[in-house]
């Protein structure tokens, strides 16, 4: 049956609509990829990656009923945290929207929505929410749209993951205002996973501030080793058909370093030992898999790297969309 009203957007993005009375829709999208999400009160979220060879294509989704509610129910209720807004709700901001200053000025509108729920036997905490978080960044000027799938900590590792759906709105405000936001949006982008991604679709590492070193263990400890055409170190092939680059570095382990800002002091003080002078980030690749960029910064699968390092350091609260535009000064 047609599903009226049903929300789609692209990931990560300003670029929404929703569904006619049909169950049709249309939206434009930039030149790039995209996940594009659907959902639908009592339904599970479909994701569908849409690319520049899609343009053309009458795509047609699916949505199935949500079933997992009373599983989750019967499986973690025991091990709900009654107080767990109290108890872990400082933990998750800093966790999922950062601790930035930029985060400072970012604030979850709607907190009632998240459940906490703790393992001892795995020392872990996982936080679902049942509507999507309305988060408001006034540092960048948007309000952001969450679909949260689930956040996930594990105490034994000191390791936090999440997925989610965001959907970015801009914020109305006077020109004092958005020329406030576009200042904090360009700093943030400079040196971003974000910047670095369009800068290797447009092969402008060098000029854009960026370095990349292979790192590998020799001895015990980590060594870097420098590289001198970056290009063919990492396999860079370009389908200018599709408008895409494929990448599979010649090593797994490729070191990231942008020259262009220096580490904001909080970092250094929650991470003694990494280098002042420069922000340096680690890309773990799976072994034998490559990654394909489109031209927006988008790349996929995402699964396929690990990110630690400085770009773990900023979170949702310092989080640009696919479709953000950097204006050349």
């Amino acid at each position: 049956m047609p599903m009226v009203a049903a929300s789609v957007f692209a990931q990560n993005t300003t670029l929404g609509t929703i569904t006619d009375a049909d169950g049709n829709f249309k939206i434009q999208l930039p030149s790039g990829g995209y996940d594009l999400v659907i959902t639908y009160t009592g339904f599970r979220t479909e994701s569908v990656r849409i690319s520049n060879a899609s343009a053309t294509e009458n795509i047609t989704i699916k949505l199935k009923e949500n079933e997992k509610e009373l599983e989750t129910v019967s499986v973690v209720s025991s091990n709900e945290v009654a107080d767990g807004l109290a108890k872990y709700g400082t933990f998750f901001i800093e966790e999922f929207i950062g601790k930035t200053e930029n985060s400072a000025l970012v604030s979850i509108q709607n907190p009632e929505v998240l459940h906490f729920f703790y393992s001892k036997k795995k020392k872990r905490l996982k936080i679902t929410a049942t509507d999507p978080l309305i988060i408001k960044n006034n540092a960048f000027g948007y309000n952001i749209k969450y679909t949260l799938d689930s956040f996930t900590h594990e105490y034994n590792t000191e390791v936090s993951t999440y997925t989610g759906y965001p959907l970015f709105e801009e914020m109305q405000g006077d020109s004092s205002q958005k020329s406030y936001w576009e200042a904090a949006r360009r700093l943030s982008y400079k040196g971003s996973l974000l910047h670095f991604m369009r800068s290797v679709f447009n092969k402008e590492l060098k000029a854009q501030k960026f370095e990349i070193q292979f790192i590998a263990k020799l001895n015990g400890k980590d060594d870097a080793f420098k590289i001198k055409d970056p290009y063919n170190a990492i396999n860079y092939e370009k389908d200018d058909t599709l408008q895409t680059v494929m990448i599979m570095p010649k090593m797994k382990d490729v070191g990231v370093l942008f020259s262009g800002k220096k580490p904001s002091a909080a970092y250094l003080r929650d991470n003694p030992g990494e280098p002042s002078g420069l922000r340096f980030s680690l890309l773990t690749f799976a072994p034998y898999e490559s990654i394909v960029i489109e031209q927006n910064g988008y790349f996929y699968d995402q699964n396929d790297i690990s990110i630690s390092g400085y770009w773990t350091w900023e979170k949702v609260g310092d989080q640009l969309p696919y479709n953000y535009q950097y204006l050349i000064e």
